[in-house]
């Protein structure tokens, strides 16, 4: 459990930090938003947001000291900086070898090293759903499409696949259709992979009507106080744009986004969503 008392939100992009601010607030938590610029929305929750510049560690810390939270949490989406910039941001590491192995790596060992400079300045990192549960995918199905016994065999498949691949901090999603791999994600994301599932099932491969699943779920011995996978909106569009019959999501180990607005767009869809336990 998080420490109780007041939370530090740094908010990336989208809805995800409002979500988060306002499950937090409506806990009896005090919340204090830093957007981080360029990414956050200028109000969060109904309140102004404090501007903090992702290249400026600094600039981050010294906001946290002055408002001296329980906890802090990082939520939102964001774009990898080029290697220039992040060598800056993370100069603060000493030791050469493992700057360079943060910058050689991959989101996971980036964002992991972000959270160990806010602890190494005595702060505690918590993740967004341990001050919102509420957003945690249920295991399930979720809105009135159920799936076939194919779906839930091309969902075990595509869950198999991402723990195989999870430990090379690749993606968090896959897409597999009628026992076939389509899509691995990759550093481009859930958005553009389906993109590219869409153009392939246009030029190359050919199935009948709906069929196929997007799968996400953490990477193995994932920190899930940074970057679980989400599904949001967003992605039932781009599911349904790919042909796909739904979308499964590891319960308890993802974020629904929206979920009102996500399953009643499911559902217009004729898409199951799923939660796999």
């Amino acid at each position: 459990m998080p420490p109780a008392g007041s939370v530090a939100l740094i908010a990336g992009g989208g809805g995800f930090p409002a979500e988060v601010a306002a499950a937090a607030a409506a806990a009896g938590r005090s919340v204090h938003v830093l957007g981080l610029r360029g990414f956050a929305a200028r109000q969060i929750a109904g309140q102004k947001v404090r501007t903090v510049d992702m290249l400026d560690p600094a600039g981050i810390l010294a906001a946290l000291r002055a408002i001296a939270p329980a906890c802090v949490v990082m939520a939102g989406a964001v774009t990898r900086p080029g290697p220039a910039a992040l060598g800056s941001v993370f100069s603060a590491f000493r030791n050469r070898a493992e700057l360079s192995r943060i910058l050689a790596g991959g989101d996971d060992r980036i964002l992991r090293a972000a959270v160990t400079l806010i602890e190494d300045a005595g702060f505690t990192v918590v993740g967004a759903h341990e001050v919102a549960p509420g957003l945690l995918a249920p295991s399930g199905v979720m809105g009135r499409t159920v799936p076939s016994e194919t779906d839930q065999a091309d969902a075990a498949l595509a869950a198999e696949l991402l723990a195989a691949t999870g430990r090379f901090d690749m993606g968090q999603g896959a897409v597999v259709a009628a026992g076939q791999v389509l899509a691995l994600e990759g550093p481009e994301g859930t958005d553009a992979m389906l993109q590219r599932v869409e153009a392939m099932r246009r030029r190359r491969v050919r199935l009948e009507g709906r069929a196929g699943v997007l799968v996400k779920r953490p990477k193995p011995g994932q920190d899930r106080r940074i970057d679980l996978p989400a599904i949001g909106p967003r992605t039932i569009a781009g599911a349904a744009a790919a042909g796909l019959a739904g979308i499964a999501v590891a319960a308890g180990g993802a974020v629904l986004i929206e979920r009102q607005a996500l399953l009643a767009a499911a559902d217009r869809a004729g898409l199951f969503v799923l939660g796999l336990a």
